[in-house]
């Protein structure tokens, strides 16, 4: 009989699988978006569009580092998929607006409020990934998740201009609603609520909320091995930064082409990190997490050293596997999180990682656009050593001890080192110093998520 793929059987699972398709529809109206917005920036800008969507990125960032706390607080009190449902159509109606766009700064308004709903949606969802999932399964459905991502990152763009070219760059913003609508309609085919523990209070206080959020940092910041990969996101923030800003000018520029194999350079770094994806979903449960992010931070890293005097061809080969050590570092993270933090919380991490990490290329962008501005001929070579200090730095000071997770018939044991702050307490001996970072084994129930017609298996 035809076994299907390791990377595909999650999608056995009818929540998740639903959950998939909802997003993979919702990235590919996110390729309609940018393309569209590209090709109106043009429109109003011509020339100096490159400046529109410039800050157009900056607020986008922006939007995610200011509210994926909150947002992600917010999905661990209340019903995930009344969330997901409402971010999806006030996007619809927002993006419905672009095709009447006159001046620029309407064009960062709208891009603001996209993404503010944007930054309360992602967290949401890659929260509940684990929730629908059985243990076995998440690591596959995040990495089947992330694998869409990198696949449609390569064919979405093409795919939206061409559809741009056929129906006209502001009539695609309609069909990018409908992508949203179609979405929200699979998200609420799902039975009852997605909610952590439907026996939680509702009724929410600012301070109350202000402690939820800065719960998701503490515990971010104090699990030694989500704290190293949080560190090494920082790595690939940095040299991907430089990749997605200075390869445009090093091909067309230094190389002399065009802009059709600068596509195939981009699609090469796609494609590396969509296959890296299938790898960590197939091969996850046989090195540490850990191991992967340094592997994969290492490979971005390693891959830039002798890019400023590459070929065509071997910076095709470069980038494919700088795409992929993207994609080993950020994996793993977004995996561990589910491994390491109890499922009641989940949301409220995953919020604050995305807020840190997109923190990350915040400062990563502006020092590629300097270093491509100052540092010309020698951008890549420059933010490989960069990336090599800071990669050494943090294997040396922030490399975890080894963390032994043990799974059991109803839940899994696992040994962390933590600290103690206002949401974790308990007792210790006398010869345990509770200010400090210290270890010690947590049993974590295995929880599953309330519904209020029925529960699926």
């Amino acid at each position: 009989m035809f076994q299907s793929p390791q990377l595909l059987q999650c999608l056995r699972n009818p929540l998740f699988a639903r959950l998939y398709f909802a997003q993979t529809i919702n990235l590919i109206g996110d390729a309609l978006t940018w393309v569209g917005l590209a090709l109106l920036a043009f429109d109003l800008a011509g020339k100096d569009a490159g400046v529109i969507l410039s800050g157009a990125l900056t607020l986008r960032v922006t939007a995610f580092v200011l509210l994926s706390p909150l947002a992600g607080a917010i999905a661990d009190r209340y019903d995930r998929k009344r969330i997901m449902v409402v971010t999806h159509l006030a996007r619809m109606g927002i993006v419905c607006l672009l095709p009447f766009v006159t001046q620029a700064w309407q064009i960062y308004a709208i891009v603001f409020a996209l993404n503010v709903f944007y930054a309360f949606f992602t967290p949401t969802y890659t929260a509940t990934i684990p929730l629908v999932t059985g243990k076995a399964e998440y690591p596959q459905a995040i990495a089947l998740s992330s694998a869409t991502f990198q696949l449609l990152g390569v064919l979405g763009p093409g795919l939206a201009g061409g559809v741009a070219a056929f129906i006209g760059a502001r009539q695609v913003f309609f069909l990018d609603a409908l992508t949203f609508l179609i979405a929200t309609i699979l998200v609420v085919t799902l039975p009852g609520q997605l909610r952590v523990d439907q026996n939680q209070q509702s009724i929410r206080t600012v301070s109350r909320t202000l402690q939820d959020i800065k719960e998701g940092t503490t515990r971010l910041w104090s699990d030694a091995p989500i704290r190293y990969a949080l560190a090494m996101q920082l790595v690939a923030s940095v040299t991907g930064a430089q990749i997605l800003v200075n390869t445009v000018g090093y091909v067309q520029g230094t190389l002399n082409l065009g802009k059709v194999e600068y596509g195939w350079v981009m699609a090469a770094f796609g494609i590396g990190a969509t296959l890296a994806s299938v790898v960590f979903g197939n091969f996850n449960q046989r090195l540490p997490r850990t191991t992967f992010v340094a592997i994969g931070a290492f490979l971005i890293t390693i891959s830039l050293l002798p890019a400023n005097s590459a070929s065509l061809i071997l910076l095709l080969l470069l980038w494919l596997v700088a795409g992929a050590g993207q994609s080993l570092v950020n994996l793993p993270t977004q995996t561990l999180i589910a491994d390491r933090i109890p499922t009641d919380i989940q949301g409220r991490v995953y919020g604050a990682h995305f807020a840190w990490s997109h923190l990350w290329w915040a400062f990563s962008y502006p020092l590629a656009g300097w270093m491509g501005s100052h540092l010309i001929g020698k951008t890549f070579f420059y933010s490989s050593l960069i990336g090599l200090v800071l990669l050494v730095a943090i294997q040396f000071t922030l490399k975890p001890q080894s963390s032994r997770s043990v799974h059991v018939a109803d839940g899994f044991l696992h040994n962390h080192e933590h600290i103690h702050d206002e949401t974790h307490q308990h007792e210790h001996s006398l010869d345990t110093f509770t200010h400090q970072p210290h270890s010690h084994s947590h049993f974590y129930p295995q929880m599953s998520f309330a519904l209020d017609e029925e529960v699926m298996p």
